[in-house]
């Protein structure tokens, strides 16, 4: 069983090297050019139609507003890596990868855009009024290829049970470390949340999501600027960092080993890609719920998502390890996982490490509920909404058994299950891109949206 794990692993390890890097960036920087660079052309409206309409009503049918489903994704994208997969990312790739991140973050708006877009043009209706979409759908209707939607959804199903438990255990080690709380109870207090809110189905979780995830993530970024401008002196020398070693190695210093222009950009892809999910397929599932008059405008908020996560919430961890010097220290290297509570606390004291914990706890929590909901929506697709309810009760049932530390050996298979609804969905947005982009000329084109948007926007002011 030992080998047989041991080439997993191996397996799973080259799966997330190169291969995945590659297709999910370079997927992104094509449909960045096949639709036209639209998220530059078009960044000021897409603020206004996101950010400046948060609280306006929505026009079209949906079973939540297009707030609520931005924020239900987000609840999952918005997890443990923010806080601690950034330093990593510094530490391995050194500071030029914070600038490989923004990049590939922005390419992969198109990516995040195209498969939103999909989402909402492929959805239906479930046997409780309810809309739903995804890959699975538009794999089997966009491109009539069922066995690749089965795929897609029996993939996601599985990679639903250990990711939860990971989840669930890094909340449980997490909360043991900080506040000596047993893992049984802090497994159960987890198991009852998430049993609260994913048993109400997605409106509850929009109505969560909606309150819970701007507060958890105001409170980490607010904290972090707070830290900023006790540092502020020395942002212009975070910025020489990042854009200077972005391509040009970075030598030795401190606790920092030093770092080639290539590492800089693997690791600035791989956390740009993963911390957002685009291109992963996930969050189209939460979007297809959106109420909305056209895919092109939910596809707007998705990409929205990605301001969010990676340019905001990923760059107040990187500006508060890299000015506090913490990555400089000697060992540095050893732990990078830690060094963003070393940072909080060297400036907060015990109150910062807490934060720290505190966050970490509040985003994995929310990720986890919006995990569960893309769990039971696969299940739904292949067994009808029996089916997607009794797995339901399986994934709140795995959360507690993860904070135990059940389940390792489920864990093994969590990246290579990963992989296996990443490459059909990259498939799938990237032939069905045509449809997109006529979608998008539409929408961009037409009188009864953007052009009216605008001489809305006009006559107001």
């Amino acid at each position: 069983m030992d080998a047989f794990l041991d080439i997993i692993a191996k397996i799973s390890g080259w799966l997330w090297g190169l291969p995945l890097i590659l297709l999910l960036g370079l997927g992104g920087i094509y449909l960045t050019i096949r639709m036209g660079f639209f998220q530059f052309k078009y960044a000021g409206y897409i603020l206004k139609q996101t950010f400046g309409s948060i609280f306006k009503e929505s026009k079209g049918e949906g079973t939540v507003t297009p707030f609520q489903a931005l924020t239900a994704a987000l609840a999952s994208t918005v997890g443990a890596a923010n806080i601690v997969g950034v330093p990593a990312a510094i530490m391995f790739g050194g500071p030029g990868a914070i600038f490989w991140m923004w990049f590939i973050a922005v390419m992969g708006m198109a990516s995040k855009f195209t498969e939103t877009t999909l989402a909402i043009k492929y959805r239906e209706k479930n046997d409780e009024g309810e809309f739903v979409g995804g890959p699975m759908y538009y794999i089997t209707k966009g491109l009539n290829m069922k066995w690749l939607g089965v795929w897609f959804a029996a993939g996601l199903m599985f990679e639903i049970i250990p990711s939860t438990m990971v989840q669930a255990n890094s909340v449980a080690s997490s909360a043991f470390e900080a506040w000596n709380l047993s893992p049984v109870i802090s497994g159960l207090i987890m198991m009852v949340l998430v049993g609260l809110v994913v048993i109400g189905g997605i409106k509850r979780i929009g109505k969560f999501a909606e309150k819970f995830v701007p507060f958890m993530a105001t409170l980490y970024v607010g904290a972090a600027l707070i830290i900023l401008f006790m540092n502020l002196g020395k942002v212009p020398e975070v910025l020489g960092l990042i854009f200077g070693h972005a391509f040009q190695p970075m030598a030795p210093v401190g606790g920092f080993v030093g770092a080639a222009v290539a590492a800089a950009v693997r690791w600035g892809f791989a956390r740009g890609v993963y911390s957002n999910e685009a291109g992963l397929g996930t969050a189209p599932i939460a979007h297809a719920a959106a109420t909305t008059d056209h895919p092109v405008r939910q596809g707007i908020w998705a990409m929205s998502g990605i301001i969010i996560d990676t340019l905001i919430i990923c760059s107040a961890t990187a500006f508060v390890v890299l000015s506090t010097d913490v990555w400089k220290q000697p060992g540095a290297i050893d732990n990078p996982s830690a060094l963003t509570a070393q940072a909080f606390a060297l400036n907060f004291g015990s109150i910062g490490s807490n934060l720290v914990t505190l966050s970490l706890v509040f985003f994995v929590i929310s990720t986890v509920i919006t995990l569960v909901y893309y769990g039971e929506k696969q299940a739904e697709f292949l067994f009808g909404t029996k089916g997607g309810k009794i797995m339901k009760y399986v994934y709140v049932l795995s959360v507690f058994v993860g904070a135990l530390g059940g389940g390792r050996i489920l864990w093994q298979f969590l990246d290579i299950s990963l992989a296996a609804i990443v490459i059909p969905n990259m498939i799938a947005i990237l032939l069905l891109s045509g449809e997109v982009k006529k979608l998008k000329d539409e929408f961009f084109t037409s009188e009864d949206y953007y052009l009216k948007d605008i001489n809305e926007t006009t006559t107001s002011v």
